[in-house]
């Protein structure tokens, strides 16, 4: 069985699937094309509407035929959201998915970051790559609840009220409008979902792994919100009015407490790269169809980052709508206005049908000074929360540094996320190798979160890792953060006793 993380996915069998969300929440799923929008009723299954082509929800399991969808389907969404409406995700325990195959064998399970305002998250996607099905893990919420889902699934909702269960939905075919969909970088893409607490051969320190498994290395793939329109090839249109978009952005981030940032060519020009390949294929995606993301879009112009983020949007018609729509959900607006962002780049380009696609892209320059900086700010939350628990802190350990960041560096260079290195090594081969002599070893690591504070909240709001933070006998740390890859940014919290 594979543990998937945010992004994460895996091939899956023919045959009929069985997705189950065990606990207190209610599971529907949504059916679409390429275009990412449901065609009418049919397309929307749940609690009310239990049966649609190839889909049947029983309670808290869903089964999915692929090979028995309706003619077009290449994507079924799992969404859940609290069976009781009263109570909100944050206060429900974190929803796992199992997943099934033929015969009752198990191919996956996922349990995303606890949601903290959230209170409809897409769980899962079911997808069609070539001839082939996949499952990918996604963990992305609504704070708007189903007008989330309206908006970017085209599913006209209808609250009920009176429903026992919560608000009934009702999927009709999407009006046409050029109503502005799109990913706005919701919440953080992975937190790898295990943290490792072992010693080295023959020492006299616990062994084995005490906490969850080691999490599975998926880059984001497609974790975003479906297209706003369709249509084949375009062309660029000329430069936005980046000195309007510049003052609308600053003046969001100045009311938000945030310094300005300033433009920056490089970004400019992966965004163009990116908003051109949406247009082309009429799909919102973090990734073209050679596997190459946004984010390593960035890199190959030159630019090296510390931190960085996205917005990719179809549907505004001015850089004033375009920013209009990053501000109108919190999620989105957490990224346009992160005071860990210095800098950033825009760009459009229009379909054959005149839809534009847009790209932002956010980031802080990498510098050794700004490196120091950010693992400082990651060592005083980490032992802030460690002093919340009446433990001592922990002191900076040069050598458990230089690992940590050889291990961030590592997973940017070979393309993966785990704490197994592709040639074997593990996080106490890595602290021998950089000289440490420490008889115990830990370590978290994490993908995707932009800042100290974003990725110590993601730690803290897991069990396993919050377990290597919280560890009494933990005496020293080192901190590791590289910018690129797929993900966008990867960290690493190497312990040591």
């Amino acid at each position: 069985m594979t543990e998937l993380v945010p992004g994460g996915n895996v091939p899956l069998p023919g045959g009929i699937l069985t997705l189950r969300v065990p606990g207190p929440f209610d599971v529907c799923a949504l059916i679409t094309d390429d275009s990412g929008k449901v065609r009418g009723d049919g397309d929307f299954v749940f609690y009310n509407q239990p049966i649609a082509s190839g889909t049947r929800l029983q309670g808290e399991q869903l089964t999915v035929d692929p090979l028995g969808l309706r003619a077009g389907a290449s994507r079924v969404t799992v969404v859940i959201s609290s069976a009781d409406p009263a109570t909100p995700l944050a206060r429900l325990p974190a929803p796992t998915l199992y997943v099934t195959g033929p015969g009752s064998r198990s191919l996956a399970r996922f349990t995303p970051s606890r949601p903290q305002r959230e209170t409809v998250l897409l769980l899962a996607e079911i997808y069609r790559r070539g001839g082939a099905w996949k499952l990918r893990a996604l963990g992305q919420g609504y704070t708007d609840g189903l007008a989330g889902i309206a908006r970017d699934f085209g599913v006209d909702v209808a609250e009920d009220t009176s429903a026992p269960r919560g608000a009934a939905g009702r999927g009709n075919t999407a009006p046409h409008s050029h109503r502005p969909t799109g990913r706005v970088n919701s919440a953080p893409r992975s937190h790898g979902p295990t943290g490792q607490v072992n010693s080295p051969p023959g020492s006299h320190g616990p062994t084995g792994q005490v906490n969850s498994p080691p999490g599975s290395h998926g880059p984001t793939g497609q974790v975003n919100s479906p297209p706003g329109s369709h249509g084949p090839t375009g062309q660029m249109n000329s430069p936005p009015d980046t000195d309007g978009f510049l003052g609308l952005v600053n003046s969001a981030r100045a009311r938000a407490g945030s310094p300005p940032v300033s433009l920056d060519p490089r970004l400019a020009a992966a965004a163009r790269a990116h908003a051109s390949d949406m247009a082309a294929r009429g799909v919102l995606s973090s990734e073209s169809p050679d596997s190459t993301s946004v984010f390593q879009r960035v890199t190959s112009t030159g630019y090296t980052y510390l931190t960085v983020g996205e917005h990719l949007v179809s549907g505004p018609r001015t850089p004033g709508e375009f920013v209009e729509y990053c501000l109108s959900t919190e999620q989105s607006r957490r990224t346009l206005c992160e005071p860990a962002f210095s800098q950033a780049g825009l760009a459009y380009v229009a379909d054959r049908s005149g839809d534009l696609y847009w790209t932002a892209l956010w980031a802080r320059p990498f510098s050794p000074g700004e490196l120091a900086r950010t693992a400082s700010e990651v060592v005083a939350l980490t032992n802030a929360e460690r002093a919340a628990a009446g433990l001592r802190p922990l002191s900076v350990d040069p050598l458990l540094t230089n690992a940590a960041q050889a291990h961030s560096d590592d997973m940017v260079a070979r393309a993966f996320y785990s704490h197994v290195s592709p040639d074997g090594t593990q996080p106490w081969d890595r602290a021998a190798a950089a000289g440490s002599t420490r008889r115990t070893i830990g370590e978290n690591i994490a993908c995707g979160q932009r800042s100290p504070a974003e990725v110590v909240l993601g730690w803290m709001n897991s069990p396993g890792h919050r377990a290597n933070i919280l560890k009494p006998a933990f005496t020293h740390i080192g901190i590791g953060l590289a910018g690129g890859g797929k993900m966008g940014t990867y960290w690493t919290q190497l312990f040591g006793a």
